[in-house]
C-alpha cells in the first residue's frame, strides 16, 4: 500500500488489443494483479471491436484510433485527469510516446516494457521506421523511464551494452505461462513426425532456414505452420520448390494453439532473434520440446539442454539433431512441462510485477 493506504492505481497502456506477446502477457498482468493492492486499468489507443482477448475483472478503456499517433492527445488527457501512480507501457513507437509524455507528469512513474533485443532487431527492420528524427528520439526514449522492463537477460544486456542504460534502471521480468495448458498424455512419437511452429511469417523468424533444413531430411514428416505475415508467399514458394507442399498446413491463425502443439511431436524455432517467445514456453508446458537455433532473445534462458529441447548453433547441426530425434525419442512430457512451471508460473512472475510497482511508488 502507499502511504496513504490507498490502492496503487496502475494504467497498462497497449497499442491495441489485437492478437500479440505484448498485448496478451500485458492484459494479463493487469488482470492478475492482487486487486487489494492494485487498481489496475487498460488503456487501449486501438479499436475495441479488434479486441482479440476478453478482459475480465479491470476497466478497460479503449480510444478506437487507427494508430498510435492518432491517439496521444488522448492519452495525455487520460493522464492528466485520471493520475494514475504508475503508467507502463509496452513496444517501441508507444513507448517512444510515454517515455517523453513523462516530463508533464513528474509525479507519476513510466516503466517501459521492451519485446525484443532491439540492436539485433535492427538488422531485419523493413519499411518506413519514421525518418532521422524519430530515431534520434526513439533511440534516447529509455532515459526518460524511470524503469525499463525485459523479458530476457539478452535484453536487458543490449540495453546496457547498445544504448548505455544504467544497470539500475533495467530489470529483467520473463512472460509468464498464461493459460492452464494441459499436459500430453501421447509419449511415443508420430508416424510420420509432427513438427510446428508458431510464429509471424516475417524474416527475424527464420522460416527460410527452417524450410531449407526440412528441405535435406530424408524421413517423412508433418510440419505445422501457425502465422501469418509478409514472408508468407516467399516461404511457401521454397518449399514448393523443395517438394514438400503435400507435408505442410498453414493456420493463419487460431486460438487453439495449445492443441496443435499437444498433437506435434518436436517444436521448430528459427529465429534470428527474440524477447521471450511465448510459444516455446506454451509448447514445453504441453510437453512437446523445442529444437531451436543459437540466437538471442532468452532461448539459452528458457531451454535446458537433452531436457526440454535442444539448441544449437548452425543448419548442419540442426539437420543431424533432426535426425537423432526421428531415430530415438527421449523426451518425457512432464519433465519437459516441469522446466517451465517451476520458472515462469504466474504467481512466480506476478509477485515480481507486483513488488516492481511497489518499489517504485513507496
Amino acid at each position: 500500500m502507499t502511504k496513504s493506504n490507498k490502492k496503487i492505481k496502475i494504467s497498462i497502456v497497449l497499442a491495441n488489443l489485437e492478437a500479440g506477446g505484448a498485448e496478451r502477457v500485458l492484459s494479463y498482468v493487469a488482470q492478475e494483479l492482487d486487486s487489494n493492492r492494485f487498481e489496475a486499468t487498460l488503456v487501449i489507443i486501438g479499436h475495441e471491436k479488434d479486441a482479440a482477448y476478453d478482459i475480465k475483472g479491470i476497466d478497460v478503456v479503449f480510444f478506437n484510433k487507427s494508430r498510435v499517433q492518432a491517439g496521444v492527445m488522448d492519452l495525455f488527457q487520460y493522464i492528466r485527469k485520471n493520475k494514475p501512480n504508475v503508467v507502463v507501457s509496452a513496444v517501441g513507437h508507444l513507448n517512444t510516446v510515454t517515455a517523453y509524455m513523462s516530463w508533464f507528469f513528474p509525479r507519476i512513474k513510466f516503466v517501459g516494457r521492451e519485446v525484443n533485443v532491439l540492436s539485433v532487431l535492427a538488422k531485419y527492420a523493413s519499411g518506413k521506421t519514421g525518418g532521422k528524427l524519430y530515431g534520434f528520439f526513439a533511440r534516447h526514449r529509455f532515459n526518460r523511464f524511470d524503469k525499463i522492463i525485459c523479458q530476457s537477460q539478452d535484453m536487458l544486456n543490449d540495453l546496457n551494452n547498445s544504448y548505455n542504460i544504467k544497470q539500475d534502471k533495467l530489470v529483467v521480468i520473463n512472460n509468464p505461462v498464461t493459460s492452464d495448458f494441459e499436459l500430453k498424455s501421447r509419449t511415443e512419437v508420430s508416424q510420420p513426425i509432427r513438427f510446428i511452429t508458431v510464429a509471424r511469417l516475417v524474416k527475424q523468424k527464420g522460416h527460410a532456414r527452417l524450410i531449407e533444413v526440412l528441405g535435406k531430411v530424408n524421413f517423412p514428416f508433418h510440419y505445422t505452420i501457425i502465422g501469418d505475415g509478409i514472408e508468407k508467399d516467399t516461404i511457401f514458394k521454397r518449399i514448393e520448390e523443395l517438394g514438400f507442399m503435400t507435408s505442410v498446413t498453414n493456420i493463419p491463425f487460431t486460438k487453439e494453439v495449445a492443441k496443435y502443439l499437444k498433437e506435434s511431436d518436436l517444436y521448430l524455432q528459427g529465429s534470428f532473434v527474440e524477447g521471450f517467445p511465448n510459444a516455446i514456453i506454451e509448447s514445453c508446458m504441453v510437453g512437446t520440446p523445442v529444437l531451436a537455433f543459437d540466437a538471442p532473445g532468452g532461448i539459452n534462458e528458457i531451454i535446458y539442454d537433452g531436457v526440454n529441447g535442444h539448441v544449437v548453433p548452425d543448419e548442419a547441426t540442426y539437420i543431424q539433431q533432426l535426425k537423432n530425434i526421428n531415430k530415438s525419442y527421449s523426451f518425457v512430457p512432464e519433465k519437459v512441462s516441469e522446466t517451465i512451471s517451476s520458472r515462469y508460473s504466474k504467481e512466480i512472475i506476478i509477485e515480481k510485477y507486483e513488488q516492481l510497482f511497489e518499489s517504485l511508488v513507496h
